[in-house]
C-alpha cells in the first residue's frame, strides 16, 4: 500500500485498479456491444456511409469533447463520483433502447446520449485511477484497467452477435440484454464509492496529507504546461487519421465481406487486440515515457490499405490494427496527461486534452465516411498524410521531454 493510505482505507491501489476494471468491464459490454453494431444497425434503417461517419463521429466527438466541462466541474466540485455515478448510468440507460429507436434520428440521440454519458465520467474516472496508478506505476495501472475494460469489449460484441444470428437480426433483443450488465456495473460502483469516498489518498505524501492540500489553489489557477499542449496537438491529429469502426463495419456489411452478424465478432477481435497492445505498450511507457506513443502513427497509416478491400482476411488485418492502434491509445494516452498535468488540475487537462482528440476523432470518422463514397485512393492518401503530420509533431513533443 503506498504510503499514507493505511489510516484512510484498507483497500490497496491494484484492488482500487481492479474494482474499476470490474466497472468498465460490465459497461463496456454494453457499450462495446452497441457500437460493434452501430453501422449495420444504422444501415438498415437507411443511413448512407456519410451519415454512418457523421453519426459515429459526432457520438465519440461528444465522448470526448463533453469533458471540457466536465473536467475543470470535477476538480472544482471535488465529486469524482458524482460524475462518474451519472455518467454510467446514462449508458446503462441509453444503449438498451437503440434497438427499439426504430429510425436514423433515434438512434443517432441515443448515440450521443450514450457518449455523453461517458463525457460525464471519464475524467473523473481516470483522476481517480490516476491517484492509485502513482502507486503502481502509471503505466502499468492504467493498462492493467485497460485489460479489464476490454475483456467486457470482447464479451459485449460476442453476446450481440449471438443473439443477432440467433433473432434474425433483432436489435431489440440483442441490445434489450445489455441492460443485465448495465445494472451490476452500477452496483459494483456504488459498492466501490462505499470503500473508497476519496482516492487521492493513494497519492499522500510521506507526511500523509493528500496532494490537494499542497498548493491547490495555485495549481489551478495556473495554465497548462506548454508540453501538455504540444503533446495533445500531436494526439489529436493522429486521430484526425483514423476512422471509426462504424465506418471500417459499413464497409463489412455493404462490400458483402461480413454480414450483421459478424461484425460484432470482428469488432470483439479487436478488443482483444487492444487489451494485449494496451498491456504492452503501458509497460514501455513506465520505461521510455511517450516516445512509446512515437509507432502508432505508422500503425494508423497501415490500415486503410486493407481494412477497405472485399478479402475477408485482409479485412481482418485491418481490424487487427485499428484494434492495435485503439489499445496504444487507451492506456498510454491518458497516462501520460496524468505524468504532464498538476494534480489539482488532472480532471481538466483530461477534460481540455479529450476536447482535442476530440475534434480530431470527429473528422477521421467524417473524412473516412466521405472519402469512402468518393475515391478509396483519396482515403489512404488523406490517411498518410495526416499521419506523417502526425508523427512530426510527435517526434518533437518527445523530444522535449528528452531534453
Amino acid at each position: 500500500m503506498a504510503k499514507g493510505t493505511s489510516k484512510e482505507t484498507s483497500v490497496r491501489p491494484y484492488a482500487f485498479i481492479v474494482g474499476f476494471g470490474l466497472v468498465s468491464m460490465l459497461m463496456d459490454t454494453v457499450y462495446e456491444g452497441a457500437l460493434a453494431s452501430q453501422g449495420p444497425l444504422l444501415a438498415s434503417l437507411g443511413a448512407s456511409a456519410l451519415v454512418v461517419g457523421i453519426v459515429s463521429g459526432l457520438g465519440e466527438a461528444t465522448a470526448l469533447a463533453g469533458r471540457l466541462f466536465s473536467g475543470p466541474l470535477a476538480d472544482r466540485t471535488g465529486r469524482y463520483w458524482t460524475f462518474a455515478i451519472l455518467g454510467y448510468a446514462a449508458t446503462a440507460v441509453a444503449v438498451p433502447c437503440m434497438g427499439f429507436a426504430g429510425s436514423v434520428a433515434g438512434v443517432a440521440a441515443l448515440v450521443i446520449l450514450e457518449r455523453f454519458g461517458k463525457s460525464l465520467r471519464t475524467p473523473s474516472r481516470d483522476t481517480m485511477l490516476s491517484h492509485a496508478a502513482s502507486a503502481t506505476g502509471r503505466g502499468r495501472g492504467f493498462a492493467l484497467h485497460e485489460v479489464f475494460d476490454q475483456i467486457g469489449a470482447v464479451a459485449g460484441p460476442l453476446i450481440v452477435a449471438a443473439l443477432l444470428s440467433a433473432t434474425g437480426n433483432d436489435y431489440r433483443v440483442a441490445l434489450g440484454v445489455l441492460v443485465i450488465p448495465g445494472l451490476l456495473a452500477i452496483c459494483v460502483l456504488l459498492a466501490l464509492r462505499h470503500k473508497v469516498p476519496d482516492p487521492s489518498v493513494y497519492e499522500a505524501g510521506d507526511s500523509g496529507e493528500k496532494p490537494e492540500s499542497k498548493g491547490k489553489t495555485a495549481e489551478k489557477r495556473a495554465p497548462l504546461p506548454r508540453r501538455f499542449w504540444l503533446y495533445a496537438i500531436a494526439c489529436a491529429v493522429m486521430l484526425a487519421g483514423v476512422a471509426t469502426y462504424g465506418v471500417l463495419s459499413y464497409h463489412m456489411v455493404s462490400s458483402g465481406v461480413a454480414d450483421d452478424a459478424t461484425v460484432p465478432v470482428l469488432y470483439a477481435v479487436a478488443m482483444g487486440v487492444d487489451a494485449l497492445f494496451a498491456a504492452l505498450s503501458g509497460f514501455l511507457y513506465d520505461k521510455i515515457g511517450t516516445r512509446a506513443m512515437r509507432v502508432l502513427p505508422f500503425v494508423c497509416a497501415a490500415i486503410p490499405f486493407v481494412a477497405y478491400t472485399d478479402v475477408l482476411w485482409l479485412v481482418f488485418a485491418g481490424v487487427v490494427l485499428w484494434g492495435a492502434g485503439m489499445g496504444i491509445q487507451e492506456s498510454t494516452m491518458r497516462a501520460a496527461v496524468a505524468d504532464i498535468a498538476p494534480t489539482g488540475q488532472r480532471a481538466t487537462a483530461y477534460g481540455v486534452f479529450s476536447v482535442m482528440v476530440g475534434i480530431g476523432g470527429l473528422v477521421g470518422g467524417v473524412m473516412a465516411g466521405w472519402l469512402y463514397g468518393v475515391s478509396l485512393a483519396a482515403l489512404v492518401a488523406y490517411t498518410c498524410c495526416v499521419e506523417a503530420v502526425a508523427l512530426a509533431l510527435m517526434l518533437r513533443a518527445t523530444q522535449q521531454e528528452e531534453s
